[in-house]
């Protein structure tokens, strides 16, 4: 089964298949499947050379861009999934490594969009697709076709084009489909569509059910639950914090009256997800995976609060350094971690790459070693088997749904005045995913002159600012000099030296209290993330 099979399918079905949320505007499947034939008859046009086209998209999340995806899986064209949260000379590498033709963007991206080579304005008169096209041969594309390059970060800090072939579309759509949608079904999908998450479990389940798609530009905390009782929409998915910034809007008497059943995602905090189900009245799915899509996970509602789920046959906790399996965890009987240095361990799809389908002309060795997937992530299991996710390895960060490696802001902020040594790295966020710390070796800290050098920095990304700041003499190393990276995000806020933070969003730090940490700890206690900082140390 390809993308494209799932798509003709729908070439005769007259029930709605796309909603945008901004306008309203529709259509059915058929009309959809007409659209994309469109689009792949634009991008056939464009080959040079026998070549599928690599086409660039730096879109919201607009109907084009659903019909572009639709176009490439018909014609066996590539799209590739530009990330608009990226400085303008990120996009000029990514867009250069991925092979693009040409890039598609809309007016609010022109600026981003500058350098990218041959760019065509959507809106403008530049892209003129045929008035109509048939729906083309697509017997020579198959399962192993690639269909998209999405990037992701890798341990090295530079993205890395992960290859998304019509499989591992196919597969989570329908598996996804099958357990949790019917066609009556209406899928909300206010996440980006150039994350792998929103493509897997939003585009991919509602085209493999025939149920209705409603995108969203982009997501609107205030805008959801308008959305979903204005659409109908029975099943939404969500990343990260989406949850909790939706649960920060005023509660009304009346939240739980509308038509959301399913909530599907990843990476919200256990508090959060019961308070949503609470408050909006639908059950919360929170799953685990990636953009590699080697591993993944089934959450089981009668498991432990906070498990990923329980390890199956492929899937184990393995010692980085031995490739030993990790012994599992024990907890005194307050439930707190006693054996983190030997029970947490990274998770290791033992049984192959599983969807994974390598990097785009990149050879992934950390990733996979001796017939094995190395995601990165780390994680203990009880003695029942249930994962519990610990955080990503220090050279790896997910701040606000968005990843990025410390490498790639350790260059950024390389060249502070009056710092010896620095250093980027991970510790959990209360609420989901990471924050950004820093760690310097240097004799003095000046918040406000940091804050500065911050806001005049051009090629720092909106993620990037450090939440916390860790002053020292000297920051721990090998013997031959490389930073302990894994021991300053074990201890985290919790050092002995002097550590500086930011509450808010605002570029404005202050010297962090006992008092401060206490609260913190407390936090992450009550969203049910607390073995998040005992796991780490």
């Amino acid at each position: 089964m390809t993308v494209g099979r799932l798509l003709a399918a729908r070439a005769a079905d007259g029930r709605t298949g796309l909603v945008h949320a901004g306008d309203g505007r529709s259509w059915s499947w058929a009309e959809v499947v007409a659209e994309c034939a469109r689009r792949a008859a634009w991008l056939t046009a464009r080959r040079a050379g026998g070549r599928p086209v690599h086409a660039g998209v730096l879109l919201d999340n607009v109907p084009e861009l659903v019909f572009l995806i639709g176009g490439a899986a018909l014609s066996g064209d590539v799209i590739v999934a530009l990330n608009p949260t990226r400085s303008a000379a990120e996009l000029a590498e990514d867009a250069a490594r991925a092979d693009c033709d040409l890039v598609l963007t809309q007016a609010c991206h022109a600026g981003l969009a500058e350098g990218l080579g041959t760019v065509i304005d959507i809106d403008g008169p530049g892209y003129a697709l045929p008035g109509q096209a048939p729906l083309p041969d697509i017997s020579g594309i198959t399962d192993a076709t690639l269909l998209m390059l999405i990037f992701t970060s890798g341990t090295s800090g530079r993205p890395r084009a992960v290859r998304v072939t019509h499989r591992k579309v196919v597969v989570p759509g329908e598996n996804l489909a099958g357990r949790l949608l019917k066609a009556d079904d209406v899928v909300y999908c206010p996440m980006p569509l150039f994350h792998s998450g929103a493509i897997m479990a939003a585009y991919a389940p509602a085209l493999a059910a025939g149920a209705t798609l409603v995108v969203r530009s982009k997501f609107s905390a205030s805008g959801l639950l308008p959305d979903v009782r204005a659409h109908g929409c029975t099943y939404l998915h969500y990343v990260g914090k989406a949850l909790s910034y939706a649960l920060a809007t005023p509660a009304k008497p009346d939240d739980a009256d509308n038509p959301l059943k399913i909530a599907f995602g990843n990476e919200a905090a256990p508090a959060e997800q019961a308070a949503f189900k609470e408050r909006f009245g639908c059950y919360v799915i929170d799953a685990y995976g990636s953009s590699e899509t080697a591993i993944a996970f089934s959450p089981d509602p009668s498991g432990p609060p906070g498990a990923l789920g329980r390890l199956t046959d492929g899937v184990r906790v393995l010692n980085p350094d031995t490739g030993a399996e990790c012994p599992p965890a024990r907890f005194d009987d307050a439930g707190r971690l006693l054996n983190p240095d030997e029970a947490v361990g990274e998770l290791v799809g033992t049984a192959g790459p599983g969807l994974f389908d390598g990097y785009y002309n990149e050879d992934a060795p950390d990733r996979l070693r001796d017939g094995m997937f190395w995601s990165g992530d780390h994680a203990y299991a009880d003695e029942n088997g249930y994962a519990f996710f610990v955080g990503r390895t220090a050279d790896r960060l997910r701040v606000d749904g968005e990843n990025f490696g410390a490498v790639q802001v350790e260059r950024a902020l390389a060249g502070l005045p009056g710092v010896r040594q620095l250093a980027v790295y991970g510790v959990p966020d209360a609420a989901s995913g990471d924050q950004v710390m820093l760690a310097l070796a240097a004799d003095s800290f000046d918040p406000e002159a940091f804050a500065a050098h911050l806001r005049a920095l051009p090629g720092l990304g909106a993620k990037w600012p450090p939440r916390y700041v860790r002053v020292a003499a000297e920051l721990p190393a090998t013997a031959s000099n490389k930073i302990l990276k894994r021991r300053l995000a074990r201890d985290g806020w919790r050092t002995g030296d002097p550590v500086w933070w930011r509450p808010g969003r605002d570029l404005a730090y202050r010297r962090m209290t006992p008092g401060d940490a206490a609260r913190l700890r407390e936090e992450f206690a009550r969203r049910g993330r607390l073995h998040l900082l005992e796991g780490s140390g």
